[in-house]
């Protein structure tokens, strides 16, 4: 059995959620990914933030994005698996929810995010195939 925590990605970068969105895509650009995490005050995640969140609730709309907080913008938490999770449970839930990342969370804490790439790079075609009709086959 392949668990969660053999396939995710333990070394993420993290926002708080009061960081600002400037600081939030230069650490996107600086560290080439999409997505982060997002950390409340006490150090438990509360969300994640895209880079289309800041483009779509930041630029679009004309924000000044140094005074607009992650918080703003980030997407809230739908769904975690714990480390110990089994591979097959994290593909139906990321299909389910047609979901692109997944945070592993630990006795309250974020431990690891699985993204798309991590499937393909861990996870049989067939998996993989079936996890992406789940997200991008439907209307």
């Amino acid at each position: 059995m392949t668990t969660a925590r053999e396939i995710m990605t333990a070394q993420m970068h993290t926002v708080t959620e009061d960081q600002n969105l400037v600081e939030a895509a230069a650490l996107m650009r600086d560290h080439g990914v999409g997505a982060l995490p997002v950390l409340g005050s006490d150090g438990g995640l509360v969300g994640i933030v895209t880079d289309r969140d800041i483009v779509v609730r930041g630029v679009a709309d004309g924000a000044d994005l140094a005074g607009m907080t992650v918080g703003a913008v980030a997407h809230g938490i739908v769904s975690t698996v714990a480390p110990d999770e089994d591979v097959d449970r994290v593909l139906d839930t990321m299909g389910d929810q047609q979901i692109k990342r997944l945070p592993v969370v630990e006795e309250g804490r974020l431990v690891g995010m699985i993204s798309e790439s991590d499937l393909a790079r861990h996870v049989a075609d067939d998996k993989v195939a079936h996890f992406v009709q789940m997200v991008y086959g439907r209307g």
